[in-house]
């Protein structure tokens, strides 16, 4: 038999920074990245082309069950994914895209559906895996596991900053007061879900990232995972 595939997942919070966190650890170790969160984002966004409800779980399984993405790079080093051939990565990142798979995620049907494609994703020489339940369910036996989060308040604001300089309309307060609500209710579903509710492995390392840079973050998760080494 083969040895096992070393994985580090790393859970937490929406607005935490596990996604830019994640994707910088696996680049400083040349391992693969799981960004479980994107599978969430395309199924929602497939219901939506097709004009399926939030609300018909059985036809939201189906599209789980047998989504059609691939993820890629363009020349530049950029994220590339495509569901059915069509270049979608911007698509993903809106906050209606995120609030879609904040609903679609409480689904037990399509869960399951993408249980076995995320754990997939473990290859040689190993796998940085982000989401919510990487720790818990997907991966439990990964050798370390990371809990990532902030303050609501810390998380609301990276969210608002992100999303100031594009073109929204109307004010910037009003703007950040939308943002917190976004981040409240995302944490009300996640938390509150009854299938892999959103909460940190027994054995997860918990990393507060409220007051720490993006580079502490990644050196801190490195020496981590240098101990387990």
């Amino acid at each position: 038999m083969s040895a096992p595939v070393s994985v580090i997942a790393i859970d937490g919070p929406s607005g935490s920074g596990k996604g830019t966190i994640a994707r910088r650890v696996a680049d400083q170790l040349g391992w693969h990245l799981l960004d479980s969160g994107a599978l969430y984002r395309l199924v929602g966004l497939a219901a939506y082309q097709r004009g399926v409800d939030l609300g018909d779980h059985p036809t939201l399984t189906k599209i789980a069950a047998h989504l059609d993405v691939s993820f890629g790079m363009d020349a530049s080093g950029h994220e590339q994914i495509q569901l059915a051939g069509e270049e979608i990565s911007g698509d993903l990142r809106t906050e209606a895209a995120g609030e879609r798979a904040s609903v679609v995620a409480a689904i037990p049907g399509v869960r399951a559906a993408l249980l076995e494609r995320q754990r997939r994703f473990a290859q040689p020489p190993g796998l940085v895996a982000d989401g919510r339940d990487m720790g818990t369910v997907v991966f439990p036996a990964a050798p370390l596991k990371i809990y990532l989060t902030a303050t609501a308040e810390e998380r609301a604001l990276r969210r608002y900053n992100q999303l100031k300089d594009k073109e929204v309309d109307g004010s910037l307060a009003a703007l950040f007061a939308q943002v917190a609500r976004d981040v409240a209710e995302r944490d009300h579903r996640d938390l509150n879900r009854a299938i892999a509710p959103l909460k940190p492995a027994v054995d997860a390392v918990i990393v507060d990232s409220t007051s720490m840079s993006v580079d502490e973050v990644v050196q801190r998760v490195l020496g981590l995972w240098a101990e387990r080494r």
